[in-house]
């Protein structure tokens, strides 16, 4: 997916941080970025999977081993990063849903140590070297507002990340911070799901959905980039679900 070839680098000379992004959503938008021209950082936890994707995307892409729920290799990892213009969290979590009244709170707690606190102190640490005008998107996911049975714990995660944006907007600026929250994108992150029960979800999904189709990592990377070289948009959270959340009537 080398996607690195384009006639006008927008973002030439700019540093972009993709925390999670050695697959998925992640990777497809350090590709996006990578297209437009920019130096792109992306991290993860697996060396081989991150140079692999590095290799995947092309262009000025570098690749680190870091777990965004180390505080102290965050710290060092932004302490020598350089300017960073736009940083995109794209880490995820799988921990933390099935029906409430038999919810596990100590998988939901999990949920949280993989998910939004990773996220809270990605964007502390990040703060020193982040352009001072410059953006920051977090990812999140529409379970914050679909009312689903069995999401509970998934909506009460990206929810409290999605709360922050608002406050976090105006506390921070001129520093932008924004957030994407998907619907269902057949990414990795399904695989956990054995093929054929997945594609039934997906076919089934499909077919009350507006736009016809599960969502692409591709999707949610322009919705990504578009956010992060906006400089009119800030305290956002731009769902990217297909309509999947729009209220239906006849």
């Amino acid at each position: 997916m080398n996607t690195a070839n384009s006639s006008v680098h927008h973002l030439a000379g700019q540093r972009v941080v993709v925390m999670g992004g050695s697959s998925g959503i992640g990777e497809a938008a350090a590709a996006s970025f990578a297209a437009d021209g920019a130096e792109v950082m992306i991290t993860g936890r697996d060396q081989d999977r991150l140079d692999a994707a590095a290799e995947r995307i092309g262009g000025k892409v570098s690749a680190y081993r870091l777990d965004g729920a180390d505080r102290a290799a965050v710290d060092a990892f932004f302490a020598r990063s350089g300017t960073v213009d736009h940083l995109v969290v794209a880490l995820s979590g799988a921990k933390g849903g099935g029906p409430f009244a038999e919810l596990d709170l100590a998988e939901l707690a999990q949920g949280f140590d993989a998910k939004f606190w990773p996220h809270v102190q990605v964007l502390q640490a990040a703060l020193p070297a982040l352009r001072r005008d410059g953006s920051v998107t977090l990812v999140t996911a529409a379970s914050a507002r679909a009312a689903l049975p069995g999401t509970a714990g998934l909506a009460a995660i990206n929810g409290a990340l999605e709360a922050m944006v608002p406050p976090l907007a105006v506390e921070l600026a001129p520093l932008r911070v924004n957030a994407v929250s998907p619907g269902v994108v057949d990414t990795p992150w399904w695989h956990g799901v054995p093929a054929e029960q997945r594609r039934s979800l997906f076919d089934g999904l499909a077919a009350i959905t507006p736009v016809g189709r599960v969502g692409r990592p591709e999707d949610i990377a322009r919705a990504i980039h578009l956010l992060a070289t906006n400089g009119f948009v800030t305290g956002v959270v731009l769902e990217a679900t297909g309509g999947a959340t729009l209220a239906a009537g006849r």
